[in-house]
């Protein structure tokens, strides 16, 4: 009699479940991919069922100094966009009326500590309230960061963050939910949704990685959020405190900084049904769109501050429009070459030297894919006589504006020299044009009067909001690639003794068009990349005006487009597709058919025809295999089992071992079995054979039934073993079939003259 080794589902460490079902007979195979096969079916059906919707995200940025009562502004400049000063902020606006002046806010401020800082009766300048669906807040220092005692805290402290969620969400319009939160240290990272934009957030992660003592404490360092809208759009925000110091030692800790934030940000992986490939959305990079701000620290390099400064001030104090009095000519200083000067002409010379040191930097929005400039006309202030009036001068020709004089200092700032050296913020990050002053340093309580301590520390912005969309990611790797390639090709040449390509026109370079350059398909990822049209930056802006910190707060207005789902919508698609899956998987799935006949040449000498049924199918009974009666070292029995695939892939089939039957195996010790066809190759793991059966094809099995061994008789008689057991058929990826085998025992046990002797039932 063939043996019939132990054997069992293969099991998956995958789920727990699995490991649980696996070897439990008739139980369904367990397929983990199902829920996710199912989730990308219907995410790759998303334009089904989605809608594209726009919406505003405001995003602020502020360095608060661990200033007792900054909480107090916050609602006024973020929410209510107050504190803005016209001519300093590039927003086009004019004075307010009924706002209160500087000298008088300056003066209230004196008087009260407790009050707001932001001018009263201010109207706003910005979208504000229920324009902006979603609000992100970045803070730095709201705690003394310089403290040793809370630097080396093992721990954060809340107090700082609930007074400025409590004051945030006074300020926001009803029904703005908070969404996100993250603090680490003096860091605090808060975003807010509207309801109908908070109903499509999905996927929510927050982490945070500490770059300051040692490399990893959180007195500096950065926190982040990812979230998903709509399923479908994936947003990133990053709030940083970078380190400081104007000296080149601190730029390049601060480049190190922003690598490392990029390298430790991880977050939790996305649910699987959202669709999205696994993997996706952990790392900085997968983002449809990123959002970088907070205390960037760079500088202003190449320029002394006290030149700075006295530009500057030339603007806040409004100097270069007050019409020249005629003791101004009093007040002049001699230029070096014994020509007298006033203070106004000495600015448009020194604002003229500036534009001829950064002429070919320009000034407007840096991106770090190509280091250009979308501002034009910036030109040099000497060619700015002329017959027209001072209204109908550009801004970018009067070497007066404010803007002529952002445009001579812009070449000098050190983020902009970093994006384009590419040592920091230059894969794809952008920034929009900045019209407004520096935003650090300056004297508290005091509107536009920079650092006027023994430090005099020059101005500098070094607050900043980047952004970056997937499209321009990932042109910045095609760039990158395009340049690997080509520095490939001139080393291939100048190992060729070809330094230049045109050196020697004998030279023959082979062409292939599937290759080429110029003939390549466009990368997968750059065809699927989003449109940069999809974001649109409104409003880029300082608010002057706020006077608790000594910087000044930042934030920009971005418009984009996500896909918003319908639930209805989604839920029709869902159920199809489900249909779909569940129609292609059943025809995926190993089906077989099992017909069981007696053998052919089985004729019932046995008293076969006196067991019930019998007659009708010859050996089946009621779906039983029944071998009729059978005797110690009687005639073996046969039935035939016929397995036919009948599904429409290959089935692999097998008989497993009986789960709690004592003898063990696959089959009872009274019954053999012989599958008529070769064996499938052995596999680790694995004892009992397997049976490959093409797709229309038929496998023969012979079950044979005989008592022998006085053990087993013995077992018969006292009835601890019965001709009754089952046999399991496993289909690899489809459903058990399970076959009952019986039969009828005709012999016992009986004394005669005191021998034990065995004796017919009949």
């Amino acid at each position: 009699m063939p043996s019939s080794p132990k054997s069992s589902r293969p099991s998956s460490p995958t789920s727990s479940l699995e490991s649980l079902t696996s070897n439990i007979p008739g139980a369904y195979p367990f397929d983990t991919s199902t829920a996710a096969s199912l989730s990308a079916a219907v995410h790759a059906r998303r334009r089904s069922y989605t809608r594209q919707t726009p919406f505003r995200v405001k995003i602020g940025t502020w360095n608060v100094a661990a200033m007792r009562g900054a909480e107090r502004d916050i609602g006024a400049w973020f929410v209510h966009a107050q504190g803005v000063a016209e001519g300093l902020s590039g927003v086009d606006r004019g004075a307010p009326e009924g706002r209160e002046s500087v000298e008088e806010q300056e003066l209230r401020r004196v008087r009260s500590k407790t009050e707001t800082s932001v001018p009263l009766g201010d109207e706003g300048a910005m979208p504000r309230g229920e324009e902006v669906g979603m609000y992100v807040l970045g803070l730095q220092e709201v705690v003394d960061i310089a403290s040793p005692t809370e630097a080396l805290k093992p721990f954060t402290d809340p107090m700082p963050a609930g007074r400025f969620k409590a004051a945030l969400a006074e300020a926001l319009p009803d029904g703005y939910t908070l969404v996100a939160e993250q603090q680490l240290i003096g860091l605090l990272l808060l975003i807010y949704a509207a309801p109908d934009v908070a109903a499509q957030v999905r996927g929510v992660s927050t982490c945070c990685a500490g770059t300051g003592l040692f490399g990893y404490m959180g007195n500096k360092g950065a926190v982040a959020a990812r979230l998903m809208l709509g399923e479908t759009t994936c947003l990133v925000f990053v709030n940083c405190h970078l380190a400081a110091g104007a000296d080149k030692t601190s730029l390049d800790r601060r480049n190190w900084d922003a690598a490392q934030v990029v390298a430790r940000t991880k977050f939790e992986r996305l649910d699987e049904e959202m669709g999205m490939p696994r993997g996706f959305g952990e790392t900085l990079g997968d983002e449809d769109y990123a959002f970088w701000f907070g205390d960037l620290n760079y500088r202003l390099e190449g320029i002394p501050g006290d030149d700075v400064r006295r530009l500057l001030t030339l603007h806040t104090k409004n100097e270069y429009k007050v019409p020249q009095k005629a003791d101004d000519k009093a007040q002049t200083a001699a230029d070096g070459s014994g020509v007298e000067t006033t203070k106004l002409e000495q600015a448009e010379n020194a604002v003229t030297g500036l534009l001829t040191l950064g002429r070919n930097s320009g000034n407007g929005i840096i991106n770090a894919v190509t280091g250009s400039s979308t501002n034009s006309g910036i030109k040099d202030g000497s060619d700015t006589a002329s017959v027209a009036s001072e209204d109908d001068i550009p801004a970018s020709m009067d070497p007066t504006s404010l803007h002529t004089t952002l445009a001579s200092l812009l070449p000098h700032d050190e983020l902009h020299q970093q994006m384009r050296a590419r040592k920091a913020f230059h894969d794809g990050w952008s920034e929009g044009e900045i019209k407004f002053p520096p935003t650090y340093k300056y004297d508290v309580g005091k509107v536009a009067v920079f650092d006027s301590s023994d430090k005099k520390r020059s101005p500098s912005w070094c607050d900043r909001i980047l952004y970056r969309t997937r499209a321009a990611h990932v042109r910045y790797k095609v760039k990158l690639a395009e340049e690997e390639a080509a520095k490939k090709r001139d080393e291939e040449m100048k190992a060729r003794g070809v330094d230049e390509a045109a050196a020697d026109e004998n030279v023959l370079f082979d062409y292939e068009p599937t290759s080429d350059d110029d003939f390549a398909s466009a990368p997968e990822d750059a065809a699927s990349a989003s449109d940069d049209a999809s974001l649109d930056l409104e409003c880029y802006t300082a608010h002057q005006r706020v006077l608790t910190s000594d910087h000044k707060p930042l934030d920009a207005v971005f418009r984009l487009t996500y896909d918003a789902v319908v639930p209805d919508l989604k839920s029709q698609i869902t159920k199809a597709v489900a249909r779909e899956l569940d129609r292609a998987e059943n025809e995926a799935r190993p089906s077989v058919t099992v017909i069981v006949d007696s053998h052919a040449g089985d004729e019932s000498t046995d008293s076969d025809a006196e067991v019930a049924g019998v007659g009708v199918g010859r050996g089946v009974v009621d779906g039983v295999v029944h071998f009729g009666r059978l005797r110690y070292k009687g005639r073996r029995k046969a039935r035939m089992v016929t397995i036919a695939n009948t599904g429409r892939v290959k089935a692999r089939v097998g008989f497993v071992d009986r789960p709690g039957a004592e003898d063990g195996g696959a089959t009872p010790e009274w019954l053999g079995v012989q599958v008529h066809a070769t064996p499938d190759a052995s596999e680790k793991g694995k004892k009992q054979p397997t049976y490959t059966i093409e797709p229309g094809e038929v496998c023969e099995v012979e079950l044979t039934a005989r008592v022998e061994g006085v053990e087993t008789v013995k077992k018969l008689n006292e009835g601890v073993v019965k001709l009754d057991d089952v046999l399991i058929l496993r289909v690899e990826g489809g459903r058990d079939h399970f076959l009952p085998v019986q039969g009828e025992w005709g012999w016992a046990y009986t004394m005669e003259d005191g021998f034990l002797r065995l004796s017919s039932l009949d």
